[in-house]
């Protein structure tokens, strides 16, 4: 990839005997906005900070701005933005000064960051709470202002971790909306997100991990298509009423990919939805409730790395 802005080969990463990261390859290209999902322990976060160059690599080959992250660590951290997954902004400062300090940090001068700082604030809607302490704040308004806070140096790659994790869903929509303004201004975005609709709605690509490998890449309506069915059907019924997996398969037979049984709910796979309902009628089952909807992400996201929790 002649313009990647991240290109790892067999980037692989051990904490003593355990291997976090297992030899992934990843190819990230300019303008592009790319996600890492997979569930807590998968290696996305380990991932993130060999490419933010605050962790070392363990083997395997990285190049961040076609730099080498143990060469030339600085210089890639002066060109990149980050967002952690917690919020880390100077409480007792106002909005305005942890601007202001930041873009020092950067080695900005005293005009080059007040007026950086009037653009971010208005970026990130805070104009009006600009001299406001960050203690008080709501926790989109805060996160919000730790976006602001990673673009002070005009950064050619930003990587967020969990960027929305905590927010209601009108904080939720504005920094989607922050974001894709980023995207159309040429940004380049690595995003890690345990949302499947965020991902969804924000990313050109992505990877799928588990157990620190990749075990899947493409786009979202891609992996969608590779790994799911068109529709999904939702059936609930009464417990004595509910017949298994297996009996709806047989009464299915042709019509659908496969049936997963959920403790609350029976889940059909198929490419037509209300076929399927009817047929499940037709053979004398009678749902209490029954939904048709498109496959998602999330399908994908469960079939891959199942739905067993993860400490």
């Amino acid at each position: 990839m002649a313009d990647g802005l991240v290109q790892a080969r067999g980037l692989t990463k051990r904490f003593g005997r355990v291997e976090a990261v297992r030899g992934i390859d990843l190819d990230v290209g300019r303008g592009e906005v790319f996600g890492f999902l997979g569930p807590n322990g998968a290696g996305k976060s380990s991932a993130m900070r060999m490419i933010a160059c605050v962790s070392p690599r363990s083997a395997g080959d990285l190049q961040v701005l076609g730099m080498d992250p143990d060469r030339d660590g600085p210089a890639i951290r002066s060109r990149i933005g980050v967002v952690p997954q917690l919020d880390n902004l100077d409480l007792e400062l106002s909005v305005r000064q942890n601007l202001h300090l930041y873009g020092r940090y950067f080695g900005l001068s005293r005009s080059a960051v007040r007026a950086k700082a009037v653009e971010l604030l208005e970026f990130a809607r805070l104009t009006e709470r600009a001299e406001d302490e960050v203690e008080p704040l709501s926790g989109g308004m805060k996160r919000r202002l730790t976006i602001a806070r990673a673009l002070v140096n005009d950064p050619e790659l930003l990587l967020l971790d969990e960027p929305t994790t905590g927010l209601d869903p009108q904080a939720r929509h504005l920094v989607w909306e922050r974001l894709y303004r980023l995207k159309r201004e040429g940004v380049t975005q690595i995003i890690t997100t345990h949302y499947m609709d965020e991902a969804e709605q924000l990313c050109d690509r992505l990877v799928v991990m588990d157990g620190g490998v990749i075990v899947a890449e493409g786009a979202p309506h891609e992996l969608i298509g590779r790994y799911s069915t068109r529709e999904v059907l939702e059936l609930r019924f009464e417990p004595e009423h509910r017949p298994s997996g297996d009996v709806l398969s047989g009464v299915l037979a042709g019509r659908v990919e496969r049936v997963e049984e959920l403790p609350d709910r029976l889940l059909v796979y198929t490419a037509d939805g209300e076929a399927a309902q009817a047929a499940v009628t037709a053979a004398g089952h009678r749902p209490l409730a029954a939904l048709v909807r498109r496959s998602s992400l999330e399908d994908v996201f469960l079939r891959l790395t199942g739905r067993t929790l993860v400490d």
